[in-house]
């Protein structure tokens, strides 16, 4: 194909240079008489009334008239255009070629590119292709005028039309070898056809003359192929063109590879990394923005050991990875939560002299905050002002977001404050963070003077910062405030959504107010909004602790009929809800019923199992579900090893306790407080207070730290081994380093109370209100007990009127201690009474 088109080609020169003699030659030696009727004849149509010709000068009317008639009318093509088709449809002529040619030159002069195409395809179907097309036409362009390049460009674009690709390619060929420029969308159309009939070689046998024909246009024929046969699907074969451009010698701009990397990083992973090995074999030699562009692709696939691997391979090549490089593998490495990996790098990029810009710093700090560590936020805030970097909005919310998860609010109202005096406006998601931290800390009245003034410089709330208000009072038990603020949002034109329906939900539900919770429930089908699994979660939690589990169960069943997906967590408040009830049947049923619809337990659930099982006695299948977890791929966690020790304890298998305990300490989970407080207080139950104390004093050594419960549970087993001396000494310790609780003073009051030592023990009781601390009925009650213990009634009911005062009610045990010791003062005044009725 290509050697007839060579030579073609020389043809296609001579022809450019004989062309304007030929026509001169033509028309001079025409007779006068030729010339007059050319003259008559494109004076008609040029008037558009063809009747004004005699038809003696139409009958001399000849085909070889035919091209001068339409040089003569080239200043109206569409007047040549209504003579070519009158001729050939009124006197039947057969046109040349070189008519249809020349025709076609007029119209393309004037752009009429549809017409012009007509006609293409008349001369295509009368002579096929079996002449040289591309010769005949070149003849004509000195004779019109035409643009080489544009009517090259129609050619190979109606050549592809009527799938003529070869003669497509050669008349490219010639349009190169002429030096021509080959309009882009002329090439388009025949690039576009090669590649979709899979002859991809034809481009490559004439890429440089390709390559030639559209320089200086900003046209890539390698990024247009590459595109066209990935958009195809196609990537081994656009892996083969590059490698066999490369082969060939051609120069490759690694620019636009980079592109096709990009669009390889969209659409195809893989054909990624291949083409990006590719690069590497043959080249061209990647830049700084190849690798960046495979390691962003590696960081949003979470692929981030071959992103890091990357990153080292281009150090290696020398290639100093820029602000956008580290950037994405900083961002990738704390959003995958490898904290430590992304602060040294973010170091190594700081020590580099990178200029990490405000939204890397913002990121990094985010990542602190969603794992509330304020200290190293802190630290990276600092850093950010050290390196002079100019803060934003962006970095001011993210700060003050993490200082209220922290409870730190008066200094994220200090920032707040910073935001402002620096000219910024303050995002939604500021106020949101702001309010959000107040509304935790129990200052609602603040939360909604700041809603209030945000209101008032213009911001329209969005429904998550309605939603934060809303959790706020929920949380609060402020319901009757939260449905009202909810009806003020509707009636604001805000669509409520599922969690502000939960909240609500939610928040009746902790005050045990059922009916209104059920309420909130059933609105839900008036705004169209569907519960989801927090929405039934949160419902039979609810009515499980009223204590009515059957009901629960009943709402749980029918939630599946509507369709209701439970997860872990509902199985995890259903099963709790039947170890409250002493239901172990009914626990283990739903658990079984959890692993029939293959919802993979949690931990948490076997913790509550564990922990039903010992309450229930069981302490074999206890110890079997324990025994159990490793081989179901689950680790037990804190409250696991707590829960068993804690069994072991309650049913007095302090052995047990202690070797658990002790493999603890050799393992991963380590005892924490709580462990060493169950373990010091069985010890006291137990008598052994040398083991107590003895663990005690390991706590103080090493860690845990002793905490409230801790010093609680000794303090009280010193009381009951009668050790009056070290129990107080100890509670003078704790003084000095934690604030005691209820708890703790209700043993100390115990232990006084046992003593008969009303007066200390009274003073500890009016002590801890002193505090700050709001005794409960266990309180009164130890007290109580001990006045009518040493027979001091009177103080007994003084204290049990007070309790009434202050809204507690008494238990079952301190109503028999009250009625018993006034049935004994009543029955005494009879008994003293009698000596003097029988006088």
């Amino acid at each position: 194909m290509i050697s007839s088109s060579s030579s073609s080609t020389s043809s296609f020169s001579t022809l450019i240079l004989l062309t304007r003699r030929r026509s001169l030659l033509l028309y001079s030696t025409s007779p006068f008489s030729s010339k007059t009727l050319i003259h008559q004849i494109s004076t008609a149509f040029l008037q558009n009334n063809p009747k004004l010709l005699p038809p003696v000068s139409v009958s001399k009317l000849h085909p070889h008239h035919v091209p001068p008639i339409l040089l003569r009318l080239q200043s109206d093509p569409v007047a040549a255009l209504r003579f070519f088709d009158w001729s050939r449809t009124s006197l039947g002529f057969i046109h040349s070629p070189h008519s249809f040619s020349a025709l076609i030159h007029l119209l393309l002069r004037r752009r009429l590119l549809a017409p012009a195409s007509r006609v293409f395809d008349t001369m295509v179907r009368q002579f096929g292709t079996q002449f040289n097309i591309s010769a005949v036409f070149t003849e004509n362009f000195s004779s019109y005028g035409s643009n080489l390049s544009y009517v090259g460009g129609f050619l190979i674009e109606n050549f592809c039309r009527n799938g003529e690709l070869d003669s497509a390619v050669e008349a490219l060929v010639c349009m190169c070898t002429l030096g021509v420029s080959v309009p882009p969308f002329a090439l388009c159309r025949i690039l576009s056809a090669c590649v979709d009939s899979n002859r991809v070689n034809v481009i490559l046998d004439i890429y440089g003359k390709l390559c030639e024909g559209v320089r200086g246009q900003g046209f890539c024929v390698y990024e247009f192929v590459m595109s066209r046969l990935l958009g195809k699907g196609e990537v081994e074969m656009g892996l083969n063109f590059h490698s066999a451009v490369m082969d060939r010698g051609f120069v490759l701009d690694v620019v636009a590879c980079n592109k096709i990397l990009k669009l390889l990083c969209r659409e195809n992973q893989k054909g990624a990394e291949d083409f990006f090995d590719v690069l590497l074999r043959v080249g061209p030699e990647p830049n700084v923005v190849t690798f960046s562009t495979m390691i962003n692709a590696y960081c949003k696939d979470r692929k981030l050991e071959e992103a890091i691997k990357l990153y080292e391979v281009m150090k290696e090549k020398g290639i100093s990875p820029d602000l956008v490089v580290y950037s994405i593998l900083i961002d990738g490495l704390f959003k995958a939560g490898k904290l430590e990996e992304g602060h040294r790098l973010f170091s190594v990029a700081l020590d580099s002299g990178i200029k990490l810009d405000v939204v890397i710093f913002s990121s990094v700090m985010d990542a602190y905050v969603r794992t509330r560590n304020l200290e190293k936020l802190v630290e990276v805030y600092r850093r950010m002002y050290n390196e002079g970097i100019s803060q934003n909005t962006v970095s001011y919310s993210v700060l003050i977001n993490g200082l209220c998860q922290n409870g730190r609010i008066m200094e994220a109202c200090g920032i707040f404050g910073q935001i402002v005096k620096h000219g910024f406006v303050p995002s939604i998601l500021t106020y949101s963070s702001l309010i959000d931290g107040i509304c935790k800390l129990g200052n609602l009245k603040d939360a909604y003077y700041l809603y209030e003034s945000m209101v008032k410089t213009g911001y329209e709330p969005d429904i998550i910062l309605y939603g934060v208000l809303l959790n706020g009072l929920c949380k609060h038990g402020l319901m009757s405030d939260a449905l009202r603020f909810f009806f003020q949002v509707i009636n604001r034109g805000v669509k409520p959504n599922v969690y502000t329906f939960n909240m609500l939900i939610d928040g009746f539900c902790r005050l045990n107010r059922l009916k209104n919770a059920v309420k909130v429930y059933n609105q839900m089908r008036m705004y169209n909004i569907r519960p989801d699994v927090v929405t039934y979660t949160v419902l039979i939690r609810g009515i499980s602790e009223l204590g009515r589990l059957n009901d629960a169960l009943v709402f749980f069943f029918q939630s599946l009929k509507r369709g209701f997906l439970p997860d872990v967590v509902t199985y995890c408040t259903l099963i709790d809800a039947c170890c409250k009830q002493k239901n172990v049947y009914a626990g283990f049923r739903i658990f079984e019923m959890m692993l029939t619809n293959r919802v993979n337990p949690d931990i948490a659930i076997y913790n509550v199992l564990i922990n039903m099982l010992f309450k229930e006695g069981y302490l074999e299948a206890a110890q079997t579900l324990f025994e159990q977890l490793t081989e179901r791929g689950l680790r037990p966690d804190m409250v696991t090893y707590n829960t068993m020790i804690c069994g072991y304890c309650s049913l007095r298998r302090l052995d047990e306790a202690v070797h658990l305990f002790e493999q603890m300490t050799q393992g991963q989970c380590k005892p924490n407080a709580i462990t060493c407080s169950i373990l010091i207080d069985a010890f006291c139950k137990e008598g052994k207070m040398d083991d107590a104390v003895l663990l005690f004093d390991q706590m103080l050594e090493k860690d845990p730290e002793p905490n409230v419960v801790t010093y609680s549970c000794l303090i009280d087993g010193y009381f009951k081994s009668e050790n009056m001396e070290s129990a107080f000494e100890l509670y003078e310790e704790m003084l000095q380093s934690i604030s005691p609780n209820i708890v703790s003073y209700s043993i100390l009051i115990d232990g006084l109370c046992k003593r008969g030592l009303m007066e200390k023990a009274a003073l500890a009781f009016h002590s801890a209100i002193d505090r700050g601390l709001v005794p409960d009925v266990v309180a009164y009650g130890i007290l109580i007990h001990g006045y009518c213990k040493v027979g001091r009634t009177a103080e007994a009911m003084v204290l049990y009127g007070r309790m009434l005062i202050s809204g507690i009610m008494p238990d079952a045990i301190i109503q028999r201690m009250i009625a018993k010791h006034l049935l004994e003062i009543r029955s005494h005044q009879n008994m003293s009474a009698q000596p003097d009725d029988v006088l």
